[in-house]
């Protein structure tokens, strides 16, 4: 992994944890704070931090489930007018 400040590549990885003790969390924006509080739909935060520059990256650990579910949605979707004209049928119906 490199620095995206500075391009090295002496990058420490590691977890981040608040003045109590505890781990802080990734929540899905599609979870309910109440599910979030039981740990439904929170993630792990990992840190990695660069030796060179102090530079500190975040990532969310995602599991496989996330991976489906939120890769199907990557790259340019279509407009909305490409979305109504993609199936003129539909329309003749109407």
């Amino acid at each position: 992994m490199k620095c995206l400040a500075c391009g090295g590549e002496s990058m420490v990885g590691g977890i981040i944890i608040d003045s109590n003790g505890g781990k802080p969390y990734f929540k899905l924006d599609d979870v309910s704070i109440w599910k979030s509080l039981f740990g439904v739909g929170t993630r792990t935060i990992r840190g990695y931090g660069c030796v060179r520059c102090g530079h500190l990256q975040l990532s969310v650990d995602f599991n496989e489930t996330d991976l489906q579910r939120y890769q199907q949605f990557e790259g340019e979707q279509p407009g909305v007018l490409e979305r109504i004209n993609s199936d003129p049928k539909n329309l003749k119906g109407q």
